[in-house]
């Protein structure tokens, strides 16, 4: 698996967990809710800028988003 469908997967869950809503996400980002599902989706990319907004938001580390680790710990 690549690190953008690793990336879209788990955004999705931690979206789930909160009860969520796609445009929800979209607004915090400043995108449309066809834009985010297409980062959900793994099908394009997100600046780094927008990886930290998303990691900040859900209390995780940007390495647990990119699947280049297991511990969801933002510390």
């Amino acid at each position: 698996m690549d690190t953008l469908q690793t990336l879209g997967m788990r955004l999705k869950a931690l979206r789930n967990e909160r009860r969520l809503y796609q445009r929800e996400l979209g607004e915090l980002i400043g995108v449309t809710q066809r834009h985010y599902q297409k980062i959900e989706k793994g099908e394009i990319n997100i600046s780094a800028l927008t990886l930290c907004t998303l990691a900040r938001y859900f209390e995780v580390s940007t390495d647990y988003l990119l699947g280049l680790s297991e511990n969801r710990s933002s510390l």
